[in-house]
């Protein structure tokens, strides 16, 4: 039995093949304890499959547990072994302003404080070669300080051990045998760049004890709740893996050693849920609009997913490939609020699934979600077909007595959409019109439990080409995991001259073929046969003298493809300079079992009925659709809503909806309509 979870900030999404057929289950979440959240969907899954449950069990997940001990500064104590004299170089880091106006800003304070900073009397030449042997004296003194300072994780970084990591292997040794959990460099991130390598080390030792705690749990609970004790001894334990920021799954005990990896684990999921979508519908580039309960993820794709090795996650660099995803704190559960001078402010709080929205009926502060039930968006049915009850007396009366000096409770719901959509909107601009893509080109698809209720304003405001929403938009994520490939990124810093391309590609080939090797075995341990798997590899290419690179295919053509991507990057290019290979990389893919959407009946006559909701402030008649009822070729204009289990979707007037052969919805408008709606 294979099935994927995606555990989010008020939800935990669960999609599984039920008698061949995709279906999918919404567990409130618990932030205390996200493990507990998976075993009630296990459960309820095992319940409703019956004698039909399959006794072996592959699990999947999507995971905030890293980037909410990131964001929340709240993982393990962590000591930093690096060389001697180089034990500030994450108080210097790189000495940029993150703010360059801002007389006031204050630095955030390292992960790991200068007191829990130990330099290591060791040192290596830029070429690796040895300048000052790590002695076994000095091996000796640094596990009498390491012992005493007692810390949860031990982050070793070493000068030039991306060249040699002689010195580094030996203190790893020495520590692991006694016990602590330790993060190498060279096994993490073995590139140059001091700072970035530091930084993605000590994150890692920084997540280890969180994580691993957590996919313990997590296993354990998975066993528990998959099989009863009567049969839970001849059964082999459910075989687990998480998603990972580059779009690809890893086991669980890869991901507890390397929990860096893992930062953006749920985004990545709905990256390839909507690039599948997409693809079902004939669409190569698209925005992806991802609003969930505490924030919204967006990201840019043009016909294949973007990767980057120069992210920041909370203030940090991480330098792991990861998919480009930009987040902001903008989600169904986001706190609106008056600040000081009496303007709305909507996020980057949010109320979670604890105590959650007004209309869930414990929370008190009013949220994004709280102002479409005061608008009617939700057509007074609950959430999950029902299942989830809102309160919606309550909330009216809530907003009534918050909305300060709007003169009523549905213009306050209406100014905090507003709001909210301008966050998004600067959110989507920024990885599009200021990385010099243009919106109009792309067709933006909406998914997560909000995505739908402010997809049209969005792609009106940017005069997108249209909106997707796929299947199971509030689930998406979960089946883009379900779908996702196992995957690794490995890498080594070369810096090598190519002044002859043809030259410079052969003497590439010796380290390119170690990589080959760690990704075969790395693969053969994750239970793939040679024909699953996959490799690709890449050459970082810069112009001599430059400081950053760009990634190409290490094709025999590659240093004129780097020209190229010069060109498209920067607006001009020089193919009489000479370049040079700063890394190679390698990623190894073992194929996982596809799950397709199948094909959807034709469509038969359309059932509406008819509700009134207030949109863009006026109150009106609107179309009420179930989207089970939807078929292909079903053609209707807004206003609307439409209906279902994970998600809303509003259709707003001037819009017109189609359904296509897979059961996803189309949404268009003229240009004209869209500007016209904009202002």
């Amino acid at each position: 039995m294979r099935i994927a979870l995606d555990t989010g900030g008020t939800f935990t999404d669960c999609v599984f093949l039920r008698d061949g057929k995709l279906e999918i289950l919404k567990v409130p979440s618990q932030p205390k304890n996200p493990a507990a959240a998976i075993a009630a969907a296990l459960s309820r899954v095992r319940a409703m499959l019956g004698d039909k449950a399959e006794k072996e069990l592959d699990l999947v997940c999507g995971t905030t547990v890293g980037t909410n001990a990131l964001l929340e500064r709240r993982g393990g104590k962590v000591l930093l072994v690096t060389t001697e004299g180089f034990e500030d170089v994450l108080e210097i880091s790189r000495q940029a302003r993150a703010e360059l106006y801002d007389l006031q800003f204050q630095k955030a304070p390292a992960l790991v404080p200068r007191e829990r900073t130990i330099g290591a009397r060791e040192r290596l030449a830029a070429d690796g070669s040895v300048l000052k042997e790590l002695t076994r004296a000095e091996i000796h003194s640094l596990l009498r300080k390491i012992r005493r300072a007692r810390p949860d994780a031990v982050a070793i970084c070493f000068l030039f051990c991306f060249r040699n990591p002689k010195h580094e292997a030996l203190l790893a040794t020495a520590l692991r045998s006694e016990g602590f959990l330790v993060s190498v460099s060279h096994e993490i991130l073995p590139e140059f760049r001091e700072f970035e390598r530091t930084s993605t080390t000590v994150i890692n030792a920084y997540l280890s004890s969180v994580v691993s705690s957590y996919l313990s749990e997590m296993q354990a609970q998975a066993d528990k709740a998959w099989h009863p004790a009567s049969d839970s001894e001849s059964t082999r334990p459910a075989q687990v893996r998480v998603m990972q920021s580059n779009g690809g799954i890893i086991s669980a005990e890869n991901a507890a050693a390397q929990p860096v990896r893992t930062v953006l684990s749920g985004p990545a999921g709905g990256v390839l849920g909507a690039s599948y979508a997409a693809s079902l519908a004939g669409i190569a580039k698209i925005i992806t609009f991802d609003m969930g309960g505490t924030s919204t993820d967006v990201a840019l794709l043009s016909g294949e997913t973007r990767i980057s090795t120069e992210s920041r996650v909370a203030g940090v660099p991480i330098s792991v490939p990861m998919l480009e995803i930009h987040t902001v704190g903008a989600g169904g559960g986001s706190i609106a609020r008056f600040d000081a001078g009496g303007s709305l402010r909507v996020g980057p709080e949010s109320a979670g699934a604890d105590p959650g929205p007004i209309c869930y009926g414990r929370g008190q502060l009013p949220t994004v979600t709280d102002a479409h039930a005061v608008l009617g968006h939700f057509a007074g049915r609950g959430l999950l077909n029902g299942e989830f009850n809102l309160q919606l007396e309550r909330t009216c009366r809530e907003f009534d007595k918050r909305k300060g000096s709007f003169r009523t409770a549905e213009a306050f719901a209406q100014a905090i959409l507003g709001v909210s959509n301008a966050v998004i909107e600067r959110a989507v601009r920024r990885i599009s019109i200021e990385r010099g893509f243009d919106p109009r080109d792309y067709t933006l698809v909406a998914f997560g439990g909000a995505g739908a209720l402010h997809a049209c304003d969005l792609a009106a405001a940017l005069e997108m080409r249209g909106v997707l929403l796929p299947v199971f938009p509030g689930g998406l994520s979960a089946l883009g995991i379900l779908r996702a490939d196992v995957v690794r990124d490995f890498s080594r810093t070369i810096l090598l001259a190519a002044r002859n391309a043809a030259q410079a590609r052969r003497e590439a080939q010796q380290p390119l073929q170690k990589l080959r090797r760690e990704a075969d075995d790395f693969l053969r341990g994750e239970g793939f046969l040679k024909n699953q798997r996959r490799f690709e590899y890449r050459f970082d290419l810069r112009y001599i003298g430059q400081a950053y690179d760009l990634s190409v295919p290490a094709s025999a053509d590659f240093v004129t493809a780097f020209h190229q991507a010069h060109e498209r990057a920067y607006g001009h290019a020089d193919p009489r300079r000479a370049v040079e290979i700063v890394n190679v990389r390698c990623r190894a893919t073992g194929l996982s079992p596809r799950i397709e959407l199948p094909r959807v009946a034709r469509a038969h006559p359309l059932v509406e009925q008819k509700i009134k909701c207030y949109l863009h402030g006026r109150a009106v008649q609107a179309a009420l659709f179930e989207r089970e009822s939807l078929r292909a070729g079903h053609r209707f204009s807004g206003p609307a809503i439409i209906v279902e289990y994970s998600a809303t979707a509003l259709v707003p007037a001037g819009w017109t909806a189609r359904v296509d052969a897979f059961g996803q919805i189309r949404l268009s408008t003229s240009r004209k309509t869209a500007r016209r709606h904009a202002r």
